[in-house]
């Protein structure tokens, strides 16, 4: 499918309560805030999202916490949100807290088309409650499951109109790989530019893994 541009009051369009999105970014940093607020303006809730962390309270998807719009969250960190440790103690929010290094590789796994991935990490620690231990060569992994979601949005420095991505920074962190692990990818541009005018080794997130491309204002 060509990516198509698309509006920011036409993400409603692509909501629905219930649904699981996974975002991009670290600490609020590559998280696509236009999209986020887009969500949050859709009145959209019972959501699962999916990222590193949820960044402070007015930053990245932190919004999305302060106003109750998450059911269960699955996630590397919460300590830099007190409204998610909050809510977490009070039984609002379901947290699933992944090991960091473990949350990127189920989400590459999802978009690789694994059927999870085996790590030892969490080994005789709560991490390992309810999952299956495998051995092989005479050690044991734990299972992890892959990730997916509905929704994927991602915060872009450049886009060409085709749709092909570029991160700047620590903004490659988990974008990329959301991209990858859902039905439908939506990509917040810094700038969009003409087909061509990005390298072809520049390009991190390919057109054929993205929808629709927010334009800039």
């Amino acid at each position: 499918m060509k990516t198509k541009q698309l509006d920011l009051v036409d993400v409603k369009n692509h909501l629905w309560d219930g649904m699981t999105i996974m975002f991009g970014g670290f600490m609020g940093i590559g998280t696509p805030a236009k999209l986020v607020q887009a969500i949050l303006d859709a009145g959209t809730k019972n959501l699962t999202i999916i990222g590193n962390d949820t960044a402070f309270v007015d930053t990245g998807v932190g919004p999305l916490i302060t106003n109750n719009r998450v059911k269960r969250l699955i996630t590397s960190h919460i300590g830099t949100n007190p409204e998610t440790g909050k809510k977490m103690i009070a039984g609002e929010i379901d947290v699933e807290l992944v090991p960091q290094g473990t949350l990127a590789e189920r989400i590459r796994a999802a978009g690789a088309g694994l059927g999870g991935i085996l790590t030892p990490t969490g080994l005789g620690t709560v991490v390992e409650e309810g999952k299956r231990r495998i051995t092989v060569d005479n050690r044991d992994y734990l299972l992890e499951l892959p990730l997916h979601a509905d929704l994927a949005i991602v915060a872009a420095q450049k886009a060409d109109k085709m749709g092909n991505l570029v991160y700047e920074l620590s903004a490659q962190n988990f974008n990329p790989l959301v991209a990858m692990a859902a039905k439908t990818v939506i990509a917040e541009a810094n700038t969009v530019v003409d087909v061509g005018a990005i390298a072809p080794d520049e390009v991190v997130t390919p057109a054929a893994l993205v929808d629709y491309i927010i334009y800039p204002e």
